[in-house]
């Protein structure tokens, strides 16, 4: 009777594995909007390899669009948690952030506070007249218009400032960059002088 039960305990415990995800999984980002964009994207431009000037790139834009492309679907296959953003930029980062799901809002992050990973940091809010490099190595240029720059589930994006141009700089290229009207994200007009006013209210570690 003993190993009976024992084994009807076995039993049921390797059917709950089998049929039921365990609360401790990792969550699969390839299974996200993400990366369905990413690799239609990728795809598409490959397409396009012998003739990259058709879809408007001359040969070095089209191998940088490559590597960009390339670097989020490894991000998206590898990550092991939702995407976060340090504000290493000595003043509040206006940031875009979910509970893994649902639409993003706008939030602000604290002088050297990193987003909670059971959130989503879902991109960066620039207000008009900032100076910024958008990527490594990207020249500064000051913003004439509020954009906000969405990056891909699972990067790790850190934003600093330059001491000697006094422009922030982030780790990563985003994957997108956009203007109002051109997402059903909210990106109001906003100073930094606004935006440091703000209490920090972002979900952080």
């Amino acid at each position: 009777m003993k190993f009976f039960k024992l084994t009807l305990v076995a039993l049921i415990l390797l059917v709950n594995l089998a049929i039921a995800s365990p609360s401790w999984a990792d969550s699969d980002l390839t299974k996200g909007t993400d990366y369905a964009e990413v690799t239609q994207a990728l795809d598409e431009l490959i397409k396009a390899k012998d003739a990259p000037d058709r879809a408007g790139y001359t040969s070095e834009q089209y191998q940088q669009r490559l590597n960009d492309l390339e670097f989020q679907k490894y991000v998206l296959e590898t990550a092991e948690d939702p995407a976060q953003c340090r504000n290493e930029t000595g003043k509040t980062l206006a940031i875009y952030a979910t509970k893994k799901s649902g639409a993003a809002s706008l939030y602000f992050l604290g002088d050297g506070k990193v987003t909670d990973d059971d959130w989503s940091c879902k991109g960066v809010y620039l207000p008009s007249g900032t100076k910024v490099a958008v990527a490594p190595l990207a020249p500064v240029q000051e913003l004439a218009e509020a954009i906000a720059l969405k990056i891909v589930d699972g990067t790790q994006l850190v934003a600093k400032t330059n001491p000697q141009t006094g422009a922030i700089e982030f780790n990563v290229r985003p994957a997108k960059v956009f203007k109002a009207g051109e997402t059903d994200w909210s990106i109001p007009v906003l100073s930094q002088a606004d935006i440091d006013a703000k209490t920090p209210n972002a979900p952080i570690d």
